[in-house]
């Protein structure tokens, strides 16, 4: 039998906070701010996946990048697949991504999300759904790249506050 403080706590607050990146993905924006705006949901997640190996992963990557999908209607497994992959990057770094200084994590994080994106892009020009030029994956990477310290102080807030373990 489990005691009640065995049981991993906090995942409605970790569902909470994705769902916030989620809107954050689909505030309207000016076409010009629209290239530089941050990948939130990988952002997010990428945290949980470091802060949270043992419970965050691959499954939960596939399963934002699915949601992401839905919600702003691309090809269906294209965000699932570059969350996926996301996930399981950061889940076989975390230990070292654990104790890089600043500029290192905002360089993995900025190869992470290019890397998703680019991967997002390559399906989209396969499907023969592309409206974007290859480089603007550039702008976001690094706006997430930029954005990473200020958002992990937040999210250790939250998880701080609300004992996510």
């Amino acid at each position: 039998m489990r005691l009640n403080s065995e049981r991993p706590a906090g995942t409605g607050v970790i569902l909470v906070t994705l769902v916030v990146a989620a809107l954050l993905e689909v505030v309207p924006l000016s076409d010009t701010l629209n290239w530089v705006r941050p990948e939130w949901m990988l952002l997010v997640l990428l945290y949980w996946v470091l802060t949270l190996p043992h419970r965050i992963g691959v499954l939960w990557g596939f399963m934002v990048g699915l949601y992401l999908d839905v919600l702003v209607g691309t090809t269906l497994g294209q965000w699932a697949l570059a969350y996926a992959l996301g996930a399981y990057f950061m889940q076989a770094a975390y230990k070292r991504m654990r104790v890089f200084p600043l500029l290192q994590q905002s360089a993995v994080v900025f190869l992470l999300v290019g890397s998703a994106q680019l991967l997002a892009f390559l399906i989209q020009e396969s499907v023969g759904r592309t409206f974007y030029p290859p480089y603007t994956i550039l702008y976001s990477a690094a706006a997430s790249a930029v954005i990473w310290r200020p958002l992990c102080g937040v999210l250790r807030w939250v998880q701080l506050r609300f004992l996510v373990r």
